[in-house]
């Protein structure tokens, strides 16, 4: 999920990474290669793969199957999208209610409220009345007006939501909020735990084209390869360009896949969240961000951010986070960095 209109907008999926390890089983003198790909979570695509040492088959079937039951209840706590979830009880709920949340949604929320404050605004997670805006004004035809906009945004922030210890609690009744920049990373990360603790050599696991990965992916080389698209071309073999990452989290926000259309024009499905005079606007300066950091959680985060913020966002990034931005079009485009962006490209000469 991100800060968007839906999940399958366009009936297109979000696959804007491609891990370029090996699929399915490899053997080596020590290490195994196994992969699934659980359907029906977060209404996009999953692999799930897992390297142990030769023989220990039942180490990554365990393995699998732990991380694919983290993610199953990291969603069901948190998505808007099912009644019963946590997250659906507090957006339903009256001012003054204090709603129980699990450890896990607690500090989903936390992470969440603090990345409004380090982004400057541009990720918010209480915007889902603007999201809900333009979910309306497509299916009526028309893209909602600046006073629209601005009037939907002030009916949910995060001066409505107060987190305790427990549980949270809305000082207004229309205060709400949908998890979608952050919750498929958080999901990733304690996925990525859950086959850690069962000692596993290495692992990979991606939700829609967010990724988490740790460990080794054979007996060749650290590292795994991670391709990205080119977001003017997405469905080409062809990569935009290829990282090697040996842990941590890769995502990558695009306009190519999910987009809303009104009128014949094309709005992404990523909104700036921020007050002012572009309240509630879509972000479509950005065809494409990818963002590496130590976690999936992260990256999540700062690339639904700088696809609001731009080039000018990396400034913003916290210490051991890079990104590459994508601007402009397919005759015109550029290609933005951080500093140290360029230390994780992939040598093309290296074999995989």
């Amino acid at each position: 999920m991100k800060q968007y209109l839906g999940y399958m907008l366009s009936g297109g999926l979000l696959i804007t990474l491609v891990a370029l390890a090996a699929i399915g089983v490899f053997h080596s003198d020590r290490l195994q290669s196994f992969t699934s790909r659980p359907v029906g979570i977060m209404g996009t695509d999953t692999a799930l793969t897992v390297v142990v040492r030769a023989g220990e088959t039942n180490i990554a079937r365990s393995a699998m199957e732990a991380a694919e039951n983290t993610l199953r209840e990291t969603e069901a706590r948190g998505s808007w999208r099912l009644g019963d979830s946590e997250i659906s009880h507090l957006n339903a709920a009256p001012a003054a209610k204090v709603v129980p949340l699990s450890v896990e949604t607690l500090a989903m929320l936390r992470l969440a409220r603090d990345a409004a404050d380090a982004t400057g605004g541009a990720f918010d997670v209480t915007c889902r009345p603007l999201i809900e805006l333009w979910k309306t004004s497509a299916q009526e035809g028309h893209p909602p007006t600046p006073q629209q906009r601005a009037a939907a945004r002030v009916t949910s922030s995060w001066d409505q939501i107060i987190l305790g210890p427990a549980g949270a609690e809305k000082t207004t009744d229309t205060a709400c909020m949908d998890l979608g920049g952050i919750a498929k990373g958080f999901a990733a990360d304690r996925a990525a735990e859950a086959m850690m603790q069962l000692g596993v050599s290495g692992g990979l696991i991606e939700i829609g084209g967010d990724i988490r990965c740790f460990g080794r992916h054979s007996g060749r080389q650290e590292g795994w390869r991670i391709g990205i698209r080119n977001p003017f071309d997405p469905n080409s073999p062809a990569m935009l360009a290829t990282l090697k990452l040996a842990q941590g989290g890769i995502c990558t926000s695009g306009n190519y896949f999910r987009f809303v259309e009104i009128q014949g024009r094309r709005y992404s499905h990523i909104i700036d969240p921020r007050p002012g005079d572009n309240c509630g606007a879509t972000a479509d300066a950005a065809p494409s961000v990818t963002v590496v950091a130590p976690d999936a959680a992260t990256a999540d985060i700062w690339a639904t951010a700088l696809s609001v913020l731009g080039p000018a966002g990396l400034k913003r990034l916290p210490a051991g986070v890079e990104a590459m931005i994508v601007t402009g079009g397919p005759t015109d485009h550029q290609q933005h960095s951080s500093e140290g962006f360029g230390k994780l490209l992939a040598d093309e000469n290296e074999g995989m």
